[in-house]
């Protein structure tokens, strides 16, 4: 999407809350990577489907420095909870300043290590998950929680588009894991499905 186009859409759409900003400013200023955060047209998508669900439970692998997961927050059942986890305890501080101090401090719980070992073990079932870890993954946390969903509960996978790469003939090994990933969605008969091509491509998968 053209950047003009975007920022249009942006106008047009709710207001990014003022934490969110800050949090937006913090990433790009004291963490690698700032590319990695959702961002404020995406967050709003994210906060909108999750309005929709109206889920009970969220799993969201990747936290990075939680944007994503304020973004989510909004949409719970009351009594609701993200269950959020990240690899990197470096994050915390972050976590700690924009996450546990916010207005949806109660809503959102932290997890690091590696989420296909933490997964069985949390005992959760997810009505929305949001894939947006380590690429190589993607396949096996999708097998990991579709079972666990019920019939109505929503799969979103990021970054499925990874800058085009997966058109590529020749890819790399991260490209190669999603393009594999999409093709298996693709195939999957016991889910309903859309690739959007929002920022670096959003799948939206929903269990039957």
């Amino acid at each position: 999407m053209p950047e003009k186009v975007e920022e249009y859409c942006l106008r047009m759409t709710d207001e990014v809350p003022e934490y969110l900003l800050q949090l937006d400013e913090y990433t790009h200023l004291h963490h690698h990577s700032p590319n990695m955060l959702s961002g404020s047209y995406q967050g709003r998508l994210l906060a909108m489907i999750s309005r929709l669900v109206k889920p009970k439970n969220i799993l969201e692998i990747g936290t990075y420095t939680g944007y994503s997961a304020l973004c989510l927050a909004e949409g719970l059942a009351p009594g609701g909870l993200v269950h959020t986890i990240d690899v990197d305890e470096r994050l915390k501080p972050t976590h700690d300043k924009f996450i546990h101090n916010s207005i949806l401090a109660d809503k959102i719980k932290v997890y690091f290590g590696d989420a296909k070992s933490l997964i069985p073990e949390m005992a959760v079932c997810p009505d929305l998950v949001f894939i947006d870890g380590a690429k190589r993954d993607y396949s096996a946390i999708f097998n990991l929680c579709l079972p666990m969903m019920p019939s109505g509960g929503v799969i979103l996978a990021d970054n499925v588009l990874w800058k085009g790469n997966v058109l590529e003939e020749d890819m790399d090994e991260r490209s190669r894991s999603i393009h594999e990933f999409n093709e298996m969605v693709k195939r999957c008969d016991e889910v309903n499905k859309v690739m959007l091509p929002v920022r670096d491509g959003l799948f939206w998968i929903v269990k039957k």
